[in-house]
């Protein structure tokens, strides 16, 4: 079953992405930061607050619970001390039928995140010093995740591409977006642009880094003021994101 702007069983606005270049359109400088020390410094102390509010990450675990799988191997990329998974995914670590991975910057927070069991499903990375994911981890995944940290990678065509050689050939990605962040280290490009623009950059991410069935899903809170909150996810082959029943 696939999702789509129609599906009364799936209640967030999905659209398609349509690439607008014919070559990759961004330059060193747009992924320059204003703050260019180390990451590893500036990650070093753990932060174990949230960075979207209450109703967003609703939301968030509301659509993983329909996205993502009950058994097999996720990938976390940029974790942290919660990755906002729904129950039925902890449930599924505790009883070995899904391996998640994360790779994070604080040892720390991975160490507190409860969908991250293992030390070996704890790995400490810095993906704009080493972007190929294959470095860090090992096997292949049927799912990547990375909540509001897509505007933190600086080679985010390395990172995406290394990613989708990491996958089965079914394999999917879901980009989580909101307009929150840490400007200081946030390329410099996203600083200057639009909630669209910001949605329509990541989709060139994918699209450019090889990725198919690029869509743009808005998470909306109904009833409620809360920050915003958009997927853009992509899949391997040409299989699109399926939902759980």
């Amino acid at each position: 079953m696939t999702t789509s702007a129609q599906d009364p069983d799936f209640p967030w606005s999905t659209r398609k992405y349509t690439p607008r270049h014919s070559a990759w359109p961004y330059t060193a400088e747009d992924f320059s930061r204003h703050d260019e020390s180390p990451d590893d410094s500036f990650y070093s102390r753990p932060r174990f607050v949230t960075h979207i509010d209450d109703a967003a990450i609703a939301q968030l675990r509301a659509y993983y619970a329909r996205v993502l799988p009950r058994s097999g191997r996720v990938l976390d990329l940029c974790s942290s001390w919660i990755s906002h998974y729904p129950e039925e995914c902890q449930i599924a670590v505790q009883d070995k039928e899904m391996e998640v991975v994360g790779i994070g910057m604080n040892k720390l927070e991975l160490d507190a995140n409860p969908v991250l069991p293992t030390p070996e499903s704890r790995v400490l990375a810095n993906l704009n010093t080493t972007p190929d994911v294959g470095l860090a981890t090992e096997g292949k995944f049927d799912t990547a995740t990375c909540v509001v940290s897509i505007d933190y990678l600086n080679k985010p065509l390395e990172v995406l591409s290394s990613l989708r050689e990491s996958m089965n050939e079914e394999g999917h990605v879901h980009l989580v977006i909101s307009n929150r962040c840490f400007p200081t280290k946030a390329v410099a490009r996203w600083l200057k642009m639009d909630e669209e623009e910001r949605l329509q950059m990541v989709g060139d991410y994918l699209h450019f880094s090889g990725w198919k069935n690029i869509e743009i899903v808005e998470l909306k809170a109904p009833g409620y003021f809360s920050d915003p909150l958009w997927i853009v996810r992509g899949s391997k082959g040409e299989q699109k994101t399926e939902i759980q029943e």
